[in-house]
């Protein structure tokens, strides 16, 4: 595996670890990034899923008392097994609309254009938003309702069919919009990633291991171990930032960062 091979696998480590837990769409940035990398094909596809899993392994790590809690203690606790149930309920509509047609989506959709448009879109649906929000109902997480977690796994498929919109921002901007406080959406939103981005990563690369040899787990490990360390550094950050601001840097990156996409991209 040759160095220039090792810092793309840097660069896109960071990439997925900077923007999977923010509302900008670490897909979006991803297959962007990607192209600008010359960096496309079945074992670059898989490598962009596995560093998913570093990224998952930072929320792990962040929450482990809490995730450790649940694990021990829901037979007993009826906000541990409160959390399990509306995780599921937030991942079942994924996995209904997901399994079927990811495929279609993504010989479709994850292309550099599509998701440009998608990152404008979403910044302009979050401005709208934050200029509804009012004081939320729920502020802590354990709190969140059945139908409220079920209303959010339905938004979080917004982002499964259209890359670009941001899993976590469809799924933040929805607990904003259903009434939950700024630190509670966020949080739910990173449980809600585990089983939702840990089930298709896995189903992906069992899908893709014979693409895979010896000689790429330098390169693999490299972007796992720079995806986790950067979205360590990114969650604790974010929840620190959005407990004394809004969610309207993010929407005005979005907007620039996808129109000023599209005009390189009809450059001569």
């Amino acid at each position: 595996m040759d160095t220039p091979s090792l810092i793309k696998a840097g660069i896109l480590g960071i990439v997925e670890g900077v923007t999977e837990f923010i509302p900008v769409s670490s897909t979006g940035h991803l297959i962007i990034v990607q192209s600008w990398l010359e960096f496309t094909g079945k074992k670059e596809f898989a490598f962009s899923i596995f560093i998913q899993l570093g990224a998952i392994l930072a929320v792990v790590w962040l929450y482990r008392k809490k995730l450790m809690d649940v694990a021990l203690n829901w037979p007993t606790s009826e906000k541990a097994r409160r959390l399990i149930i509306n995780l599921v309920l937030g991942t079942l509509p994924a996995v209904v609309v997901g399994l079927p047609t990811e495929d279609w989506i993504e010989a479709h959709f994850f292309k550099p254009m599509p998701v440009a448009l998608a990152l404008i879109s979403g910044g302009v649906a979050i401005l709208m938003v934050e200029r509804f929000y009012r004081e939320p109902a729920v502020h802590e997480m354990d709190d969140i309702s059945f139908k409220t977690a079920l209303m959010i796994g339905i938004i979080q498929v917004l982002a499964i069919l259209f890359p670009g919109v941001s899993r976590s921002g469809a799924t933040i901007m929805g607990g904003l919009a259903l009434g939950l406080s700024r630190r509670a959406a966020a949080e739910f939103s990173f449980f809600l990633a585990i089983p939702a981005l840990c089930g298709a990563s896995i189903l992906k690369l069992m899908g893709a291991l014979e693409l895979i040899t010896w000689q790429d787990i330098p390169f693999f490990a490299t972007g796992f171990i720079v995806s986790f360390a950067s979205a360590l550094a990114v969650i604790q950050g974010f929840l620190a930032f959005i407990s004394r601001s809004s969610f309207n840097a993010f929407a005005w990156y979005r907007i620039i960062f996808g129109a000023l996409f599209i005009y390189l991209w009809h450059m001569p």
